[in-house]
C-alpha cells in the first residue's frame, strides 16, 4: 500500500486536503447513457483525482452505460452517442493523465457479460485487509448481477459507496435493498449535487489553465453542459459522482473523509499535482 500522499507545496496551497485512503482497491459502476449526462465531468474528474492522489493502482474496475434498459426520456440516437462520450472520456483522460495501463474502461450495456465477470474478479479478490469499495455512479443493476455472480462469502469484504436515492432506487433489475441483501456494507453520504453541481465559472480555473489536461477536464463536463437531452445541466458544471471519489481518497469512514467534497478541494489536489511535476 502507497503511504499517505505527502505534499512539498502545501505552504503555497494551505488548504490541499490530506490524502489518507482506507486500505482495499476502488471499482467505479457509472451510467452516462441515462438522460443525465453528468457522468462525463463526473468521470474526467474521479479518473484525474485517482492519479493526482497517486492512487491509479488501486483502481480495479471502471465500467460506464450501466443503464441496462434505455427509457423514453433519451432517444436510441442519443443514447448512442453517450456510449461513444463515455468511452471518450475514459480512455481520453486515462491516457493523458496516465497510470491507467493496467485498467480496460468498460462499456456495462454493450459488453454486460465480461463487465460483471470483472467485477464479480474484484469482489472475489477481497479479503479483510483488502477490501473492494464500489462507487455506485449509476444504477445498482450492474452491482447485484456481479454479487450474485461471486463468492458470497467475499460481500463481508465489499463496501458500496453511494450518495444518492436516484442512483439506488433506479434499477431495472436489482432495488437497493436486494444490494443490501447480499451482506455488503453501505457507506451513504450525502448529496454530491449540492456543492459540486456548480456554476459554469467556478471551473473557469481549469478552462483557461496552461496545461491542456486541466482543459480538456474542463472540456467534458462543458460537453455535458450543453447536451441537449435534458434541461438542468444549463449554466452548471457537474461532477457531482466524483464527490464519492473524493471522499474515498481523503479516508472515506475510516479516516473521516470529505464527506461535502467543493470544487475547491478538487482543484487543490489536481493544481497541487501538476505543480509538482512542473
Amino acid at each position: 500500500m502507497k503511504t499517505p500522499f505527502k505534499s512539498n507545496l502545501e505552504v503555497v496551497h494551505n488548504k490541499i486536503p490530506d490524502i489518507i485512503p482506507p486500505s482495499g482497491r476502488i471499482a467505479v459502476v457509472a451510467d452516462g447513457n441515462s438522460p443525465d449526462p453528468d457522468d462525463l465531468g463526473g468521470t474526467a474528474v474521479s479518473i484525474a483525482l485517482l492519479r493526482a492522489a497517486g492512487l491509479e493502482d488501486r483502481l480495479v474496475h471502471y465500467s460506464h452505460s450501466c443503464d441496462l434498459l434505455r427509457v423514453n426520456r433519451i432517444s436510441e440516437k442519443a443514447e448512442i452517442e453517450r456510449h461513444a462520450m463515455m468511452q471518450s472520456v475514459c480512455d481520453v483522460t486515462a491516457r493523458r493523465w496516465g497510470g491507467f495501463d493496467h485498467l480496460k474502461f468498460l462499456d456495462a450495456k454493450w459488453d454486460l457479460d465480461h463487465t460483471i465477470k470483472d467485477l464479480a474478479r474484484a469482489i472475489n479478490a477481497s479479503t479483510a485487509s483488502d477490501p473492494l469499495w464500489i462507487i455506485e455512479a449509476g444504477e445498482p443493476d450492474v452491482i447485484g448481477f456481479a454479487l450474485a455472480a461471486s463468492d458470497k462469502d467475499k460481500h463481508l469484504f465489499v463496501k458500496v459507496v453511494t450518495h444518492h436515492p436516484a442512483n439506488d432506487d433506479a434499477g431495472d433489475f436489482y432495488s437497493w435493498q436486494q444490494i443490501l441483501d447480499f451482506g455488503v456494507e453501505e457507506v451513504r453520504i450525502p448529496d454530491q449535487n449540492i456543492k459540486l453541481k456548480v456554476n459554469m465559472e467556478q471551473w473557469n480555473w481549469a478552462r483557461d489553465h496552461k496545461d491542456s489536461r486541466l482543459q480538456q477536464v474542463w472540456l467534458y463536463g462543458k460537453m455535458a453542459e450543453v447536451d441537449d437531452v435534458v434541461k438542468f445541466q444549463k449554466g452548471k458544471w457537474d461532477c457531482s459522482d466524483a464527490g464519492m471519489i473524493l471522499y474515498w481518497i481523503t479516508g472515506a469512514n475510516v479516516h473521516q473523509g470529505l464527506k461535502q467534497g467543493t470544487v475547491t478541494d478538487v482543484k487543490h489536489i489536481l493544481l497541487n499535482y501538476i505543480t509538482a511535476q512542473n
